[in-house]
């Protein structure tokens, strides 16, 4: 992994987002969501975020234009399969309707709140439009645009669910240069970002612990123009060039 070029948070006029494991804390509502399972196990919270990447990314591969609640009903299926539990359609479809309950990281919502004076918010997500609702509640209904999965037909890191933003945002007058691409994940959006020739900023959330948790490993490790671990640090930074 490397820090690319030096840039400023002020060079740009979008902030485009991932949404969750960057803004949501999407980790912990999945440990929550499957605690139904796992409570009859003894497994490390790594174990079950790392199998969870496995079988969504999969199923996203796989099924492209399903729709992400019933990616995360076909991952608890599996799951259950995988740890040779009981566990009906039902118990799964419960979990596939878990996003209204994830709850944003604590800085999420004010820090949104100070950067759409300064920019366009915009949304590049592997959600549904009816899950995603619950979220953008959470943040406080700050974005410009929002292009999620279900809008696309397929899930990042496709090349096409940023082809789509491309094409979107060109009629909000945003060119590729005026976007910083700001995420957790370096499988589903470094990555992409990179091969897009666009500017990125890590939000990384998983400071301090081991290995992609809910995220695939990207292999080779993408490089990245900014990082920061919170959104509080983004806008302190960007508080901070303002002040000169």
């Amino acid at each position: 992994m490397t820090v690319g070029r030096v840039i400023k948070l002020s060079d740009y006029k979008a902030l485009t987002f991932d949404v969750y494991g960057t803004l949501i804390d999407w980790e912990s509502g999945m440990i929550a969501g499957l605690a139904p399972l796992t409570d009859q196990l003894d497994l490390s919270r790594n174990t079950i975020l790392e199998a969870h990447a496995f079988h969504e990314s999969t199923c996203q591969r796989v099924t492209p234009g399903k729709n992400y609640c019933d990616v995360l009903a076909l991952v608890y299926k599996r799951l259950a399969e995988e740890w040779r539990l009981p566990a009906t359609w039902q118990d799964a479809q419960v979990y596939g309707r878990s996003v209204e309950h994830w709850s944003a990281f604590p800085d999420s919502e004010a820090a949104l709140a100070y950067l759409k004076d300064y920019f366009k918010l915009i949304v590049l997500s592997n959600v549904d439009n009816a899950s995603f609702a619950y979220s953008d509640a959470k943040l406080g209904y700050p974005f410009t645009a929002t292009y999620v999965a279900e809008d696309i037909g397929s899930y990042k890191p496709d090349a096409r669910n940023f082809d789509y933003m491309h094409e979107q945002m060109a009629r909000l007058d945003l060119t590729k240069g005026d976007i910083l691409h700001t995420a957790e994940s370096m499988f589903h959006d470094h990555a992409p970002a990179n091969r897009h020739g666009l500017a990125n900023c890590w939000i990384y959330r998983r400071h301090g612990k081991k290995g992609f948790g809910a995220t695939m490993n990207p292999g080779d490790m993408p490089h990245y123009d900014m990082m920061f671990h919170s959104m509080a640090d983004l806008v302190k930074a960007h508080r901070a060039e303002l002040a000169g």
